[in-house]
C-alpha cells in the first residue's frame, strides 16, 4: 500500500509538472478597439485573425438567394506584378475615358451583388469604367466558414498584387475610384493607398479602416465612410478612431452613420436594411459625381 500511495503521488506530481509545461490554450476572443487600433501592425492581419472566431462570424449571416442575369461585363484577365493573372468583372464606358472604378467584393466573393453593382456604377456613373476584382482568383463563398478559409487563404501580398495589376492594366494615367463593402471596404481604402497619385476617390461600406496615421499621410484622395450605428466590426469607436487618425494625417473624410448592423446594404443579407441603402447610394453617387469628369 505505502508503494501505492508513493506511486501515485509520483504519478501526480509528474501530470501537475506537465500541465504546468503546457497550460491550456485560453478561447481566442474578438479584438478589442482599442488592441484592434494598437495590437496589430497591419489592418488585414487583424481581419483575417478576427475571421476565425465564430462571434465575428455571427455578425455576417448566412445570405439568402441573390441571382442577378442581366448582366453587362464581361470577363477581363490582366497581369499581376507577382507574375500570375488577375482577373474580374468588366464594365466598359462607351466612350474613352480615363476613369476607372475598382470594385471591390465583400468577404463572399465575386458573386451575382457585387456583379449588380458594377452595373449599377456603369449606368449611373456613365463615363467610367468599372472592374469588379475577383480577390479570391475564382472562388465565391456561401456560407461563412467557407468565407473564413477564403480570408485565411487570401494572402496580402496576393491582394495587393491583384490591385496593383488592375490599376498597371488601365496605365499610369487612369484615374483611380475605388468602392467595396466589408471585407471589400477594408480594401477599397487600402487600394486607394496603392494607386498612389492616381488615386481619386475612395467609398468604404463598413469596411476596417487604416490604424497607421503616417500609412494614412500618403493618402491622395477623398473618402467617404458608410457605416452602422450598430455593426461591431467595424464598431463606432473604430470608426471614430479612424476620424481622428484622418484628421491628425491631414486627409478628408466624410463619414455617415445609419441605424444599422454589418452588410446591411447587401440585398443578400437577412438584416438588409433598404431605405438605409437606398440613402447611402444617393451619397455615394453624389461623392463620386462630384470627382469624376
Amino acid at each position: 500500500m505505502k508503494q501505492f500511495l508513493l506511486l501515485s503521488a509520483a504519478a501526480f506530481v509528474t501530470a501537475a509538472l506537465i500541465s504546468s509545461s503546457f497550460p491550456l490554450q485560453p478561447t481566442p476572443k474578438p479584438l478589442t478597439a482599442e488592441c484592434y487600433i494598437s495590437c496589430i501592425d497591419n489592418v488585414y492581419s487583424s481581419f483575417q485573425e478576427e475571421s476565425t472566431q465564430k462571434e465575428f462570424q455571427s455578425w455576417h449571416p448566412e445570405p439568402v438567394s441573390f441571382n442577378y442575369v442581366q448582366q453587362l461585363g464581361t470577363a477581363l484577365e490582366f497581369n499581376t506584378p507577382d507574375g500570375s493573372k488577375g482577373s474580374g468583372y468588366y464594365v466598359a464606358s462607351k466612350k474613352k475615358t480615363k476613369n476607372v472604378v475598382l470594385v471591390i467584393q465583400e468577404w463572399w466573393g465575386l458573386n451575382d451583388h457585387i456583379k449588380e453593382r458594377a452595373d449599377f456604377l456603369s449606368k449611373e456613373l456613365g463615363n467610367t469604367h468599372v472592374l469588379a476584382l475577383d480577390m479570391y482568383d475564382g472562388k465565391v463563398a456561401s456560407t461563412r466558414d467557407s468565407a473564413s478559409k477564403y480570408v485565411q487563404g487570401a494572402s496580402r501580398e496576393r491582394l495587393e498584387s491583384i490591385i496593383q495589376g488592375a490599376i498597371g492594366h488601365f496605365g499610369k494615367d487612369a484615374k483611380i475610384y475605388t468602392i467595396g463593402w466589408c471585407f471589400g471596404g477594408m480594401w477599397s481604402l487600402q487600394a486607394s493607398l496603392l494607386a498612389g497619385n492616381q488615386a481619386a476617390g475612395c467609398v468604404m461600406f463598413y469596411g476596417r479602416p487604416e490604424t497607421q496615421v503616417e500609412r494614412l499621410k500618403s493618402l491622395s484622395c477623398d473618402v467617404l465612410g458608410i457605416f452602422g450605428k450598430l455593426d461591431r466590426s467595424p464598431s463606432p469607436e473604430m470608426v471614430q478612431q479612424f476620424e481622428t487618425n484622418m484628421q491628425a494625417a491631414g486627409k478628408k473624410l466624410n463619414t455617415h452613420m445609419f441605424e444599422a448592423g454589418h452588410g446591411f446594404a447587401n440585398p443578400s443579407n437577412p438584416a438588409f436594411k433598404p431605405e438605409a441603402t437606398e440613402e447611402a447610394y444617393k451619397l455615394v453617387l453624389s461623392f463620386l459625381k462630384e470627382r469624376i469628369r
